[in-house]
């Protein structure tokens, strides 16, 4: 060690003394920096609570509470924890509940010569119940003015150009709360909100949305937007979904007269909306296993009624609209059940195809898409092999279509409902058939139905041991009309409907006509053969 008045070995520097001004100025920059730092603490408290009120102020219908805030003015950040947001008319449980939100200076940006911001929520939940969107909808205030703009403005004040959230959750509860339609492990990360870069160009923004759908699904929607646009944000992106299981819809459909069990549902596709177009192209979709049945009630007709002409009206309003357009290019539903229950006076038939796969190729509300064609396979009431072919095209002039249908030896058995609600008798044996094409263009229908019925035994002494004298006198004479019109060379009945004229109602959509038709078919057309001779028959009972 070199004493400080000994010469400097040769070879080696001195190092310079420090200057005490620099000292001065590092040792007032800690302690301004010290000082902010443990000030920030004493300004969290008086700004929680003006934050909170002025959220709370900005809000109409909805309660905020802010239990803890707080303050950098080293960064300029503001971190929120335990946010919750509550509806007053339905304050349990809270809309949102937003544990960790972080907003700062978005600091890449001061050198584009913009002042914006960033925020990062970790952990939100969003929770919706019937309840409270029925009061969302009962409100007279529009959800454009109950002011959540300004109570997120109250937050922070620069305008949010970046957006990450991250192990968030959507849970929305209807009648069964057993059953929530939950988005769990939801993360979304939006950029350039602001328009900052690439301002020309029709969506500047990048964004990308991933979550876990109802605990087994999944999905991803990723893609550009522009937040910015008027009226309504316009974003172009593409569509991921595996494997949702779709039973949780069942409460709702059931307000359709739909019941549904099991089955999932996986798509893929690619999505545009804006102010000039709206599309939506998927490339798959498809629904596996799924127990599917239309419930038909007197009490409900009205109601059916009612939404059959909302269906028709919106069918009317996309079909071939230049500005919408809707395309699925590959449509299946496979190893599924499919049915339909007629019940009234107590009585319940249930029509149903077991073993059901459907596949529909280019479907689209476009006239100039082409025809769309479907393939229709299955077991009519878990027996009869049935296949059917359907060509339609998105309606013109009216319904649009040519359909082939064809049913072999369905065990006659499996429609002993059907026979005794509408022919009051039943049957131990024989088997049923049925062929119908239908042709649908012009706003006139021609085709015919035509059924069969083979080696039906109607009256059996042990089965019917516990009927009526008479019921057991009408069902013999039943099974005697059946012989005496049964085609000997085939042992069969058969019958052949005509169908010819114009359409009841030319306003009646595609899909309708094939509802019709399944109803004429099963409910009205199964039985031509006995119609006139069971009413005769039955008076003598």
């Amino acid at each position: 060690m070199v004493e400080p008045n000994e010469p400097v070995p040769q070879g080696t520097r001195r190092m310079p003394a420090v200057p005490k001004v620099l000292l001065w100025i590092v040792g007032i920059v800690v302690s301004l920096v010290l000082i902010v730092f443990i000030a920030s603490f004493f300004i969290d408290e008086p700004l929680r609570r003006t934050t909170e009120r002025r959220m709370n102020q900005s809000l109409k219908g909805y309660k905020v509470r802010l239990p803890k805030l707080h303050f950098s003015l080293i960064g300029l950040s503001i971190t929120l924890k335990g946010l919750t947001i509550s509806q007053e008319a339905h304050p349990q449980p809270p809309v949102a509940e937003l544990p960790y939100l972080r907003a700062s200076v978005q600091w890449r940006e001061i050198l584009s010569g913009k002042l914006v911001g960033d925020m990062t929520l970790n952990g939100p939940k969003v929770h919706v119940n019937l309840l409270q969107l029925k009061a969302e909808a009962a409100s007279k205030v529009p959800m454009k003015q109950k002011g959540w703009q300004q109570a997120f403005e109250a937050i922070y004040p620069l305008k949010i150009n970046l957006l990450k959230i991250s192990d968030g959750s959507l849970t929305y509860i209807d009648e069964d709360p057993k059953r929530p339609l939950k988005l769990s492990n939801l993360s979304l990360s939006a950029d350039n909100i602001r328009n900052i870069h690439l301002p020309d160009k029709v969506y500047p923004s990048e964004f990308r949305l991933e979550t876990d759908i109802f605990g087994s699904g999944h999905g991803t929607v990723e893609g550009r937007a522009n937040f910015l646009a008027e009226p309504t944000p316009a974003v172009k992106a593409a569509i991921e979904l595996a494997k949702v299981p779709i039973a949780y819809f069942a409460p709702m459909a059931a307000r359709t007269n739909v019941r549904i069990e099991g089955g999932v549902l996986s798509a893929s596709g690619n999505v545009e909306y804006g102010r000039k177009v709206q599309t939506a192209r998927f490339k798959k979709l498809s629904i596996n296993g799924v127990k599917l049945d239309y419930i038909h009630t007197p009490e409900t007709a009205r109601a059916e009624s009612r939404r059959a002409q909302k269906v028709k009206k919106a069918a009317k309003e996309v079909s071939n609209k230049p500005d919408l357009i809707l395309t699925i290019e590959h449509f299946s539903l496979t190893e599924s059940n499919v049915g339909f229950i007629n019940s009234y006076g107590g009585k319940k038939v249930r029509l149903f195809l077991s073993d059901a796969n459907l596949y529909l190729d280019n479907f689209s509300n476009q006239f100039s898409k082409g025809p769309a064609k479907a393939r229709l396979s299955g077991k009519f009431m878990g027996s009869g092999a049935t296949q059917a072919t359907a060509t339609f095209r998105p309606e013109d002039k009216g319904p649009d279509l040519d359909l082939y249908l064809k049913i072999d030896n369905t065990q006659l058995a499996s429609l002993n409902d059907l026979l005794r609600t509408y022919g009051n008798f039943d049957v131990t044996a024989g088997t049923f058939s049925l062929v119908t094409e239908l042709h649908v263009k012009n706003n006139r229908v021609n085709g015919y139905i035509k059924p069969f019925f083979k080696d039906m035994k109607v009256y059996d002494r042990r089965q019917d041991k516990n009927k009526g004298f008479f019921h057991k006198v009408y069902e013999m004479l039943v099974g005697g009309i059946a012989k005496l019109l049964e085609n000997r060379p085939h042992e069969q009945v058969a019958t052949k409907a005509d169908i010819s004229g114009p359409l009841q109602n030319p306003k009646t959509s595609t899909w309708q006509v094939v509802v019709e038709l399944i109803k004429n078919a099963f409910f009205k057309a199964i039985l031509p053969t006995f119609e006139r001779n069971v009413d005769a028959l039955g008076k003598h009972k």
